[in-house]
């Protein structure tokens, strides 16, 4: 079963500085019907205006990773980590017990544009902790490349859930399989481009709840980018 969550049917609000689209309900947004997929909990698209960010505030018991899409994101946190996030790269922040961090666009002239993503970790009251890798385009160009997994294999981040994510970019015309294994479950995000996903049409923003199924075929249609989630 594929069933779709269409990128205009998301959840927003724009604060002037922050302009941002909830596939899920977050803050003010709120549908019964989008509390997360499996342990999947957060996917904002957010966009930061120059020099603007979200100031320091603290989470607990949470996976939370950060993916640019455009731009650049600087974070710091309680932590002592100090960091610039640019396309290509993958944070991820195990909150844990609790940690405390900002976040903020460092460039006076460019927006960033960025995906923030909460997955619910496996167990409560971890030791915080924090991972930033790059994954060069060529290792994601028409093909599945692991950016975050249980056991960190093939150089992904470590993430305390049983989700392995992936990325891909796609040039038009460009296809992949996925074979999903029994009581596995997608859930696929397009970021950029427009695909064909067993047929159905999906675009910038939308995004994909997949059970029961047991092959995925992706036909890219317009080049892009997108993020597939093996979920538990």
């Amino acid at each position: 079963m594929i069933t779709l969550r269409k990128a205009k049917e998301r959840g927003h609000a724009n604060h002037g500085w922050l302009d941002s689209y909830h596939t899920f309900s977050f803050a003010s947004y709120y549908d019964p019907n989008y509390m997360g997929f499996r342990s999947l909990r957060v996917i904002n698209e957010d966009r930061v205006h120059p020099t603007k960010g979200f100031a320091p505030h603290s989470h607990r018991d949470m996976e939370i990773i950060t993916y640019i899409l455009e731009g650049a994101l600087e974070h710091k946190d309680s932590m002592g980590n100090s960091s610039v996030i640019n396309p290509g790269e993958v944070q991820i922040m195990s909150a844990g017990t609790g940690v405390t961090h900002s976040e903020y666009n460092p460039s006076d002239s460019q927006g960033v544009h960025f995906l923030q993503i909460w997955i619910l970790p496996d167990t409560q009251s971890l030791q915080p902790s924090y991972q930033q890798k790059m994954y060069d385009a060529s290792k994601k160009q028409g093909k599945l490349c692991l950016i975050a997994s249980p056991d960190g294999r093939e150089d992904s981040v470590t993430i305390h859930q049983d989700v392995n994510l992936y990325a891909t970019v796609l040039a038009s015309g460009d296809k992949i399989s996925y074979d999903i294994k029994p009581n596995r479950h997608v859930w696929l995000q397009i970021t950029q481009g427009e695909i064909n996903l067993n047929g159905e049409l999906l675009t910038a923003g939308d995004a994909a709840a997949i059970s029961a199924e047991k092959q995925l075929e992706i036909l890219a249609i317009q080049s892009g980018e997108m993020l597939l989630f093996d979920l538990a």
